[in-house]
């Protein structure tokens, strides 16, 4: 008799990772197999678990399927020091992963700061926790637990937000930074929440479910707990199905654009390096501000405090031109219009 379909459906969502992975890290002429056991050589893999149904059930499964496929299996858990007692929450993760046969495992404690939000600082503390724990360990990537109800949450919250296709096309199934392009992996984006927690209770692995998730201080909190219940009320079941759908093709499209404006990008500055107004201004709108959005960002304005009204002044010194003065933007940059060339730079 084979395992409960709740397992088996995270099982094979890991499998199907961990053989991206090794796809991925494998150079195309070798044919050597993997070994039938890790050795201290074989690539690592490390989670991220909080303790929650999502990542409980993304460990167990990491546990079971990465020692078939010749790779190390690892865990790591973030404590942000947002509750009392969470360094003892730590340890007990630490032990649960450690139970599952994980190694290495640990935990790491951040400091959160206030940029961007509660939700978005503790966000960028458990990433540079997690880009720590990867280069110390020399892991290949990470696993994360997002499902699809996150997935869902994700393209609401940019729609809310007015942010456009990226922010709507959610979360990658694939991540990472430019020095580590492939690390971060959401095996789970195609499986729901109640899925995950079905696999933990039929498997009995303990589970911690975090009171910042039902705490309606916190937007994607009430989103979860109050929203998507009355969009799912008012339009019936498939909502979240729907939304998952949305966010794979706008981060098509996305991409698709993305490229374009990376090609457009060097057409439309001239021999300085400056960009040249008449150029931007032929360009499709969504290309034209692709480029404006990553001239700032190189400029030194920080990409997660630039927001579409941003892009949308500097815009304007294009295409509603009046003699308009310098638009302010995050990071202390300044965007000014001077003789046909638009000046990005720091102020």
């Amino acid at each position: 008799m084979g395992p409960h379909p709740a397992v088996a459906a995270i099982r094979l969502a890991v499998r199907r990772a961990l053989h991206d992975i090794l796809t991925a890290h494998t150079p195309p002429h070798s044919l050597v197999p993997a070994p039938a056991t890790p050795g201290e050589s074989s690539p690592l893999v490390l989670v991220a678990c909080s303790g929650g149904a999502d990542s409980m059930a993304l460990a167990s499964a990491l546990a079971f399927e990465a020692p078939k496929l010749g790779l190390r299996a690892g865990g790591v858990t973030v404590d942000h020091g947002l509750q009392p007692g969470s360094d003892l929450r730590a340890d007990e993760v630490v032990l649960r992963l450690t139970e599952l046969g994980l190694a290495p495992v640990e935990a790491i404690s951040v400091t959160v700061g206030r940029e961007g939000g509660p939700e978005a600082a503790a966000r960028d503390a458990r990433y540079g926790a997690l880009d720590g724990a990867a280069e110390r360990h020399g892991a290949t990537a990470v696993l994360l637990g997002h499902t699809r109800d996150d997935q869902a949450e994700t393209v609401l919250l940019g729609l809310a937000r007015g942010s456009g296709i990226r922010s709507l096309s959610g979360m990658a199934a694939v991540s990472g930074g430019p020095g580590a392009p492939g690390r971060y992996r959401r095996p789970f984006l195609q499986l729901d929440r109640q899925t995950a927690r079905k696999a933990c209770m039929v498997q009995s692995l303990p589970v911690w479910d975090d009171p910042h998730n039902a705490d309606p201080a916190y937007t994607r909190s009430r989103l979860r707990h109050e929203g998507l219940p009355a969009l799912e009320k008012a339009l019936g079941k498939g909502v979240v199905e729907a939304l998952a759908r949305t966010a794979q093709l706008s981060r098509d499209d996305a991409d698709a654009l993305d490229t374009w404006a990376r090609q457009a990008g060097a057409s439309v500055r001239d021999a300085a390096g400056l960009l040249e107004c008449a150029k931007l201004y032929a360009l499709p709108p969504a290309v034209r501000r692709r480029i404006l959005r990553s001239a700032a960002i190189e400029a030194g304005a920080p990409a997660g405090s630039l927001f579409a009204r941003h892009i949308e002044e500097v815009d304007r010194l294009i295409t509603g031109w009046r003699g308009q003065g310098a638009i302010n933007l995050p990071g202390r940059v300044v965007a000014q219009r001077q003789g046909g060339r638009l000046v990005i730079r720091q102020g």
